[in-house]
């Protein structure tokens, strides 16, 4: 009876993990560039009360072993980086990534940080930044001057300025891709940060080299990959299986004040 009790202990406990997991997904379903996060699970340690492969005292092998587990644990989070949906927004800054890749910018701090969020603008120096005020790296200032914007599906960002009757560049957006993207660190306000899990990052510009199949759009963004009905399923499912732990407990529970009162 112990032992019912503490593996249901532990079921009540990972699935109020998963239902804190499920929680954040369903927040954050629009959220720009955010990637829902599944919850994962292990089985405990089994106790053995009888090993298969023991010879018998008939002198034949034993081909089973009775054994009882103990219980679950939370072995991981994986964030899942499918994409979402790409919405059209019509802003000349918002940007949306069509593949593999994370936008670079720059901490108050110095070192960089990456996110799928493009919701970027323009501070008083020209600078593209994000809606925290970090700085697009490489950096991209924009001439105050400038009548149109233009973003081209490989990064190139070009400028017509007042009185200027063509288009010249001023700078080129630059990506980061990672060997292991789940292995990123969530800092929050949409950013990741580089971990030994996630690898060093690959730079490049999109359509060209390791991000050859990557492009991105101008004046659209990246929704959340967050699908409401498949979350609130899951949800449906924590919640029955917290209650089916939650009554193992009582039926111990029960079980184990009958012991005590015909012990008593």
């Amino acid at each position: 009876m112990m032992r019912a009790l503490f593996s249901a202990a532990s079921g009540t406990l990972a699935q109020q993990f998963n239902i804190d997991v499920i929680a954040n997904n369903v927040a954050n379903v629009n959220t720009s560039g955010f990637k829902r996060v599944r919850a994962e699970f292990q089985d405990l340690m089994s106790q053995t009360f009888k090993a298969a492969g023991a010879t018998l005292s008939s002198g034949t092998i034993d081909p089973t072993n009775i054994q009882v587990g103990l219980g679950t644990k939370v072995s991981a989070t994986q964030r899942v980086f499918l994409p979402g949906a790409v919405i059209q927004s019509g802003n000349t800054y918002d940007i949306a990534i069509m593949g593999d890749g994370f936008f670079q910018v720059q901490l108050p701090s110095g070192e960089n940080a990456y996110t799928r969020d493009g919701t970027f603008k323009v501070d008083a120096n020209g600078l593209m930044v994000t809606s925290d005020g970090y700085p697009m790296t490489p950096n991209i200032t924009v001439p105050n001057d400038a009548v149109q914007v233009s973003i081209s599906t490989d990064g190139t960002v070009s400028v017509q300025q007042a009185g200027q009757a063509t288009m010249s560049q001023v700078g080129s957006i630059q990506l980061a891709r990672f060997s292991n993207p789940a292995g990123l660190e969530s800092a929050g306000r949409n950013l990741f940060k580089e971990t030994p899990a996630s690898g060093t990052p690959v730079q490049g510009q999109p359509g060209q080299g390791p991000l050859a199949a990557t492009t991105i759009q101008q004046g659209a963004l990246e929704g959340s990959n967050v699908q409401i009905v498949e979350e609130l399923v899951n949800l449906i499912t924590a919640q029955r299986a917290f209650e089916a732990n939650s009554k193992v407990i009582r039926a111990s529970d029960n079980a184990l004040a009958q012991i005590n009162q015909i012990t008593g």
